[in-house]
Order: structure tokens, then C-alpha cells, then sequence
């Protein structure tokens, strides 16, 4: 474990390792949305985004469940992994912004079903990435 005891925010080992999984995990969102993006072609739909937070989604409900009930993670493999590269990852403030986008552009049915996709099909990625943990770690 990292922690010397002289709490979070003196801890530059902490922070190193958020930075790297951080940058890591931004430079695969950018190159995995944007692939997906372009294969949409000409679509106002975020695309990218949406098949990035589902991933992400699932990803973190897979691994933690590993991490909670399994002790697959060490306390800096896990801020590593789910702050860092995740939290790099995962892209709700670009699904905000392009939510936003899209209704200034009176694209409203597409604001909506952006909001309705990201939070059934996020949500039900948690939720399946946890059960396929589960199935094959009992």
C-alpha cells in the first residue's frame, strides 16, 4: 500500500499513479471515440461518447466486483485502475456538454434519447459487468 500515513493529499505517489492511469485512459477514450465516431459518419448523435461510457461502465462494474468481493486489487492498483485510467475514461462531462449541444442546436429528440441511452444502457453495463463477475468468480 502507498499511504505513509501523511493522508492524500501529501502523497505524490498517489497522484503519479492517478496521472498515468489518468492520461492512459484519456488518450483511449480519445482514440476509441473517435474511431466510433467516424464510423457513424455525419451523424449529430454522439456516438463515440455513448459507446465509451458504456464500456467504461462495464468495465468498472466488472472489476469492482472483482476488487469488493474477490481482493483482486491492491489499494494502488485500484487508484490506479478506477481512479486513473476510468476515471480518464469515462466521459460524463462530455455527455453533458454534447447533451447541452444538441439542445441549443434544437436537436431535442436526439438530447433525449442521448440522456435515455447513457443512463439504461450505462446503468444496465454496471450492472452485467458485476453479475458476469460474479457468475465466473464464485
Amino acid at each position: 500500500m502507498l499511504s505513509t500515513g501523511r493522508g492524500i493529499l501529501n502523497d505524490p505517489l498517489r497522484f503519479a499513479l492517478v496521472a498515468l492511469g489518468g492520461s492512459l485512459g484519456a488518450v483511449l477514450r480519445y482514440l476509441l471515440s473517435g474511431y466510433a465516431q467516424q464510423l457513424s459518419r455525419n451523424s449529430s448523435f454522439p456516438i463515440g461518447t455513448l459507446i465509451v461510457n458504456i464500456l467504461g461502465c462495464f468495465t468498472i462494474g466488472f472489476l469492482s466486483e472483482l476488487a469488493e468481493n474477490h481482493g483482486l486489487f491492491r489499494a494502488d492498483a485500484r487508484l490506479f485502475t478506477f481512479v486513473g485510467i476510468l476515471g480518464g475514461f469515462t466521459t460524463f462531462s462530455a455527455f453533458g456538454n454534447e447533451t447541452i449541444m444538441l439542445l441549443r442546436q434544437s436537436e431535442n429528440l436526439a438530447a433525449i434519447a442521448n440522456i435515455g441511452a447513457h443512463i439504461v444502457l450505462c446503468l444496465g453495463a454496471v450492472w452485467l459487468g458485476r453479475a458476469i463477475a460474479f457468475a465466473i468468480w464464485r
